[in-house]
């Protein structure tokens, strides 16, 4: 058997100034690259040693991120072979995603529920994020700061 050369990942910069922890700014980023369809099924991964170099980060810090990602179903390891994709990588990867914004969104209701908002409220809110978002999920629609500033201009 021919061994699988690993794929050479090209993660954003990860950062103890970003926020999360560095292990989960490594899962969120390599699940990024498997649901977006750059690491594809079956494609092998840097070891933790030559990941962890590259972003200069610990050997741990890799190992952990590695290990969650195979709990999740985005990875399996093959004991002497490596690391690699999990054949249904990217919805696995697309399912945590979504339980993860599921529970910050109940989180945020929560705290528009402890902040006084009317359920109607909530919901406008929420329906003109979607709106403004089109789809896409790295754009928002100003919040009530944003809106505020905007009028005193």
């Amino acid at each position: 058997m021919k061994p699988r050369i690993a794929t050479k990942l090209v993660l954003p910069p990860i950062s103890s100034a970003a926020p999360g922890t560095l292990y989960q700014q490594v899962v969120d980023a390599i699940k990024r690259e498997v649901i977006e369809g750059r690491l594809r099924p079956g494609a092998a991964l840097p070891s933790f040693r030559a990941l962890a170099e590259d972003l200069l980060v610990s050997v741990i810090t890799v190992k952990r991120a590695y290990e969650e990602l195979e709990r999740e179903g985005v990875l399996y390891r093959k004991q002497g072979l490596g690391t690699f994709v999990a054949d249904r990588g990217d919805t696995a990867a697309r399912d945590a995603q979504r339980l993860r914004a599921e529970e910050r969104l109940r989180e945020a209701l929560r705290e528009c529920i402890d902040a006084g908002m009317p359920e109607e409220e909530i919901a406008e809110v929420a329906r003109q994020e979607v709106r403004a978002a089109g789809g896409r999920p790295s754009v928002l629609a100003p919040g009530p700061r944003e809106r505020a500033a905007g009028a005193l201009r």
